[in-house]
C-alpha cells in the first residue's frame, strides 16, 4: 500500500501545474487517476463553498447523477453515518458506510433509501481539506460483491484529500480574480415547492436554471447542485438542532470569471403551504470576502481584524474594538500581510476588494 501512496502522490502532483485545466476537467482527469491505483465502480466529486459547506457544483460519474438528489437531500436534512459535515470536524477526514456501521450498513437510511436500491454495496467518503478549510466532498462507491473498502483504502484516501482540495481551492481562488471586462449578470427568482420543483420563475430564473444544469451536465429535469444545496439549508433552517453553520446563502463562480449569489428562503403561506424562493444576484465583493480570507487560511482574529480595516480602522480603533493592545494588533497584520502575499493595509485592501472584484 505504500507503494500505492508514492503512485498516487506522483499521479496527482503531476495535474499540480495544469493551470488551464478547469475545476470540473481536473476532477475528471483526478478520478481517472485514482482508480488506476484504487478499484471503485462509481465516483462523485463536488467542489463546496469552505464558509457554509455548501456545493458550489458536483461532477457525478454515470450511474450515480440519478441518485446525486438524493444524496444531497440526505446530507443536509438527516442525521446519519458519515455525514460530511461531521467528518469535515473529525480525526480522520475519510470513512467507509461498512466500518461505520460495523459491517451492518443498513442501519444507514442513505443506504437502505437510496445506495442499495441502486445496487452499491459500500461507499467511502472523504472531505477535501487545506488545514482546516473544506473545499470538496468525494465519493467513491462499490457495487454489491465488489468487496469493501479496507482500512488502507481509507487511509490511501485520507492521505490524498490535501492534494485535491489544494487544487480546488486554487481553482477556486483563480476564478476570484476579476478581469475587468465581464458583463453585468441578470439577476432571477425561482419558485420551488417543498419537493423541490420548480413552479414559476422569471426569464433570469430560467436562465441560471438551464445554465447551472449545463455546467453540471445535467439532464433538463435535474435540479442542479448549487440550488438543491441552499434550498435544502432554508428547509432544514429550524428543523435541525445544528446552528454552526450560516444561512442559505451560497457564491458560486460561473463562465465569466464572475460570481453569483444565491439565497434561497422559506416561504409558508395560512393553508400551510411551503415554498422556496431562490434568488439570483451578481456577488458583491463584500460577499466574496469571507471566501478569500478562509482561502488564504486567516485564523478568526485574523479575519475580524479584515473586516474592521475594510470599514477603515486604525491601529489604535482596531485595538481599542478587539481589547488587545496596539503591538498585538500589528502582530495579526504581519501575519495576514505574510499569508495574502502583502505588505501593506494599502495592498491588502486592494487584493480583497479589487482584484478578485471588477465592480
Amino acid at each position: 500500500m505504500k507503494e500505492a501512496a508514492i503512485r498516487i502522490t506522483r499521479l496527482l502532483q503531476e495535474l499540480d501545474g495544469d493551470r488551464e485545466l478547469s475545476s470540473l476537467m481536473y476532477r475528471e482527469i483526478m478520478l481517472t487517476r485514482l482508480r488506476t491505483v484504487l478499484p471503485f465502480d462509481a465516483a462523485c466529486c463536488t467542489s463546496v463553498d469552505p464558509v457554509t459547506l455548501l456545493t458550489t457544483g458536483a461532477m457525478t460519474e454515470q450511474g450515480i447523477e440519478a441518485i446525486h438528489g438524493n444524496l444531497l437531500d440526505n446530507e443536509y436534512l438527516d442525521d446519519d453515518y458519515n455525514k460530511f459535515t461531521d467528518l469535515a470536524q473529525a480525526p480522520v477526514a475519510a470513512g467507509s458506510l461498512w466500518e461505520a456501521t460495523a459491517g451492518q450498513p443498513m442501519r444507514s437510511r442513505r443506504y437502505r433509501e437510496v445506495l442499495h436500491q441502486a445496487g452499491f454495496g459500500d461507499e467511502l467518503r472523504a472531505v477535501l481539506k487545506v488545514g482546516n478549510a473544506c473545499w470538496g466532498f468525494l465519493t467513491l462507491f462499490r457495487q454489491r460483491g465488489g468487496g469493501y473498502f479496507q482500512p488502507e483504502e481509507i487511509t490511501l484516501i485520507s492521505d490524498a484529500g490535501p492534494l485535491i482540495a489544494s487544487q480546488l481551492k486554487a481553482k477556486a481562488l483563480s476564478r476570484m480574480r476579476g478581469s475587468g471586462l465581464e458583463q453585468p449578470l441578470e439577476e432571477g427568482i425561482l419558485v420551488l415547492n417543498e419537493q423541490l420543483v420548480p413552479v414559476s420563475l422569471n426569464s433570469g430564473g430560467k436562465y441560471w436554471l438551464d445554465k447551472l444544469r449545463l455546467t453540471e451536465r445535467q439532464a433538463p429535469q435535474s435540479l442542479p447542485g448549487p440550488i438543491r444545496s441552499v434550498s435544502l439549508r432554508a428547509l432544514a433552517e429550524g428543523k435541525t438542532p445544528d446552528r454552526s453553520f450560516p444561512g442559505a446563502k451560497l457564491c458560486v463562480p460561473v463562465e465569466t470569471g464572475q460570481f453569483l449569489t444565491l439565497t434561497a428562503s422559506k416561504l409558508e403561506g395560512p393553508s400551510g403551504l411551503v415554498q422556496l424562493a431562490v434568488s439570483f444576484t451578481a456577488t458583491k465583493a463584500s460577499e466574496l470576502l469571507p471566501l478569500i480570507t478562509e482561502a488564504y487560511g486567516l485564523t478568526e482574529r485574523e479575519k475580524e481584524i479584515v473586516d474592521q480595516l475594510s470599514k477603515g480602522k486604525s491601529t489604535k480603533e482596531l485595538a481599542q474594538y478587539l481589547h488587545i493592545s496596539a503591538y498585538t494588533v500589528q502582530d495579526h497584520l504581519k501575519s495576514i500581510f505574510t499569508k495574502a502575499g502583502v505588505s501593506s493595509r494599502r495592498e491588502l485592501i486592494w487584493l480583497l476588494y479589487s482584484q478578485y472584484h471588477s465592480n
